[in-house]
């Protein structure tokens, strides 16, 4: 599939059958966020594969967005490097494109999957007994979508690019 067709295609699924993930393609979408481009090389990534029952039970004490998918990716960042301009980390922003890479894998490997942000930090680092510099960044349940899924309503709705994109500055176009 091209990339534009795969984009197009995907949706956030949050309804997933029993079916569970093959080894082989979590080993692939775990390669594709490991080849995911971050500031300076760095790799801050770190991912926490929540695949067993007591792993999926406490997840469910942190967040009611778990979908009962096979699988949950969670996409932690090491807070290792700044923005030397901001002095913000970068491990959020390198968190989040190794979860895209992730994510459009999936999709083209014909799973299912959605981004989920809604979840207790706290909980999460405490319950998965995450080291003090892991940051938590997303969720990512994945699963063979169930028979009955389908993109959310808005899900095709889209601004135009003349209301999202500009050039040179941010002046109006009228």
């Amino acid at each position: 599939m091209d990339f534009l067709a795969l984009t197009k295609a995907r949706f956030s699924h949050r309804s997933f059958s029993e079916r569970p993930i093959e080894q082989e393609k979590l080993d692939l979408i775990l390669e594709a966020g490991r080849l995911a481009p971050t500031a300076g090389n760095y790799q801050p990534q770190r991912i926490l594969v929540i695949e067993s029952d007591e792993a999926t039970t406490n997840l469910k004490l942190c967040t009611p967005c778990h979908y009962d998918a096979s699988l949950v990716l969670l996409v932690c960042y090491e807070n290792i490097s700044k923005n030397p301009f901001s002095g913000q980390p970068i491990g959020e922003t390198d968190a989040a494109i190794v979860t895209t890479h992730m994510m459009l894998e999936a999709a083209d490997l014909g799973l299912g999957c959605v981004w989920v942000g809604y979840f207790d930090p706290a909980k999460i680092s405490e319950v998965f007994h995450l080291p003090e510099n892991y940051i938590p960044v997303a969720l990512l349940p994945i699963g063979y979508p169930d028979d009955e899924a389908m993109p959310s309503p808005m899900h095709a709705s889209r601004k135009p690019l003349n209301q999202t994109v500009f050039h040179n500055d941010f002046t109006p176009i009228k």
